[in-house]
């Protein structure tokens, strides 16, 4: 299916990470130009696209998205270089990965998960509506799209890590309130959210590696397997897509499964050789 993306200008926030590098890879499969911003792994990012048979239709701009300053320059860098952004993938977070209750939490600890999952997402779509207010909507009727990247840690919560799960769960009012407002900016413009279960990536493997993780977090998984970074890019670009979902808008799309936060298995029933090999 044509998802009518040629050409068309993408900002990815977190694109170091894996689902951020998978986006990149599927965006680009589509004939998409790139503005991919990475912070912590961004030389990584640097490296891995100048190998790309697509690196001259991507741009690499470091960048912390929760500092509005910075997330407003690479939303700069793309117009300087593709002329406009049409989609924006607000994509960068982190899971802190220590267990803690609420109150053994540290200010920093909380205060940093809201910058970095919450924030970010805010700040980009500020950036975003920002820019698409100085160039206006196409002239072509194809609708600018926004994209938040949540978590089931903001459908369902998530023991040990409130402030994470708040932080996700604060991204349903960006999408119940601008998908009202970006169609003030562009009459065709949509808002949507993909919200990842466990997902494999880098960020999650040292828990995923222990013995017995597999089987307890996908007991409450109809799907007896896990994510991977591919599965939620290919439903983001399908939602970024003017063609595939252009009277979707304010919408959640749940990746995790046919989770429902309740045990549909017993941890005997799940072969944890068997979901590491479809991995």
């Amino acid at each position: 299916m044509d998802l009518g993306l040629q050409d068309h200008v993408v900002l990815v926030t977190g694109a170091s990470g894996g689902i951020g590098r998978a986006l990149a890879e599927e965006f680009a499969a589509e004939g998409a130009r790139l503005v991919l911003t990475g912070r912590s792994r961004f030389d990584e990012l640097v490296a891995l696209v100048a190998g790309k048979p697509w690196m001259d239709r991507a741009v690499c701009v470091r960048t912390d998205a929760s500092k509005p300053a910075e997330i407003e320059a690479a939303f700069a860098a793309g117009v300087e270089r593709f002329g406009r952004v049409d989609v924006a993938v607000a994509n960068a977070g982190f899971w802190p990965r220590e267990n803690l209750l609420l109150h053994q939490a540290s200010e920093e600890r909380i205060r940093g998960a809201l910058d970095a999952n919450l924030l970010s997402a805010l700040f980009t779509a500020r950036a975003f509506m920002a820019t698409l207010a100085r160039t206006g909507a196409r002239t072509d009727g194809d609708g600018a799209s926004l994209c938040f990247v949540g978590s089931t840690a903001g459908r369902f919560g998530e023991r040990h890590h409130c402030e994470y799960a708040v932080a996700k769960a604060g991204l349903h009012g960006l999408v119940t309130t601008l998908k009202n407002e970006l169609v003030l900016l562009d009459p065709y413009a949509r808002v949507n959210m993909v919200e990842p279960g466990w997902t494999v990536t880098h960020m999650v493997r040292p828990e995923l590696s222990q013995p017995g993780v597999i089987a307890r977090v996908t007991r409450t998984m109809p799907l007896r397997q896990l994510a991977r970074a591919v599965d939620i890019a290919k439903s983001i670009v399908w939602l970024s897509s003017p063609r595939a979902s252009r009277h979707t808008s304010g919408q959640v799309l749940t990746l995790a499964g046919g989770m429902e936060g309740r045990v549909v298995w017993e941890t005997g029933d799940v072969d944890e050789a068997a979901v590491r090999a479809r991995l």
